[in-house]
């Protein structure tokens, strides 16, 4: 089940607030800019499942979230617990960072832990099947696909050279918890 919990960025060991409500998650998100949204599929999908079965199990909401941003380019990525490159992935994006646009993500199957750094605050969400994650432009933040990976997502991208990852050098992602 998908959780909020929000921590003072100085006190990793001291949980402000925490909740699993979803309508919850998205007010509290979006006092920091962030879009959290639930979504259905029209159809079942699973990991496994090819590309085109689960964008056409979500393409009214995908659909959607394209005409109100823009994007222009949406793919889907899968990662299995026994991906040989698991433990590259995961921490190529463990520590802060940020990015030149949004960083957006659908969780078709499985989770993985986004955690915002904003003002004095650090919020971590534990993202699972069903949400959707808009992070902005600029926000620092990292990701934790845990140490055996397993989700598929659907990414949405006004440019995707705009991903690429601008560390911030700050120590603060390893002080606070993994998606163990």
């Amino acid at each position: 089940m998908s959780r909020l919990r929000i921590f003072n960025d100085t006190d990793p060991g001291t949980v402000l607030l925490e909740t699993r409500d979803h309508a919850a998650i998205a007010a509290e998100l979006a006092q920091i800019g962030v879009l959290f949204e639930q979504w259905q599929a029209s159809k079942p999908v699973q990991a496994g499942d090819s590309e085109d079965a689960i964008m056409t199990a979500y393409r009214e909401d995908i659909d959607r979230l394209v005409h109100r941003h823009g994007f222009n380019s949406v793919d889907v990525v899968s990662i299995a617990p026994d991906n040989p490159q698991r433990e590259a992935m995961r921490a190529r994006f463990l520590e802060e960072h940020t990015h030149a646009e949004g960083e957006v993500r659908f969780f078709v199957d499985g989770s993985g832990l986004f955690s915002l750094h904003v003002a004095d605050k650090v919020y971590e969400v534990l993202c699972e099947k069903g949400d959707l994650i808009s992070v902005p432009d600029a926000t620092t933040h990292w990701f934790d696909m845990g140490p055996k990976p397993e989700f598929v997502a659907i990414r949405f991208f006004t440019n995707p050279d705009g991903w690429v990852g601008q560390f911030t050098g700050s120590d603060i992602a390893r002080r606070f918890p993994r998606h163990e």
